[in-house]
């Protein structure tokens, strides 16, 4: 899986966050196999007919940003942020994914592109 995502694992990821970006990679490939990895203003990020997802590193956690999460019916709570668009979630360790909310999220995201 030689791409984009790769190059800023390798360069510029704090190494501390690889596990936490492999899973969100995982869960991105799953809830979104037709969404195509690649960077956006030096971020992370999945892009179907517009973006999806945007990962961004701070020296405390990684935001996993939904480009339409203002849109989203936020069953699960996690989502902050008060934009006219963005929502994010906050993730400090692997043990703190809640994978099936971040399922939840991912499939509205798709849902929302393709609509």
């Amino acid at each position: 899986m030689g791409n984009e995502i790769d190059t800023y694992v390798a360069t510029k990821l704090d190494p501390k966050y690889t596990e936490i970006l492999a899973s969100l990679r995982t869960l991105m490939a799953e809830g979104a196999p037709g969404a195509a990895e690649c960077l956006t203003y030096g971020s992370p990020a999945w892009r179907g007919d517009r973006i999806l997802t945007v990962i961004s590193q701070s020296k405390t956690h990684l935001t996993f940003a939904f480009e339409r999460g203002a849109e989203f019916d936020d069953e699960h709570g996690l989502l902050e942020g008060v934009g006219k668009k963005t929502r994010h979630v906050k993730i400090r360790t692997l043990d703190g994914i809640d994978e099936d909310a971040l399922r939840g999220y991912i499939s509205q995201a798709v849902r929302l592109d393709q609509g």
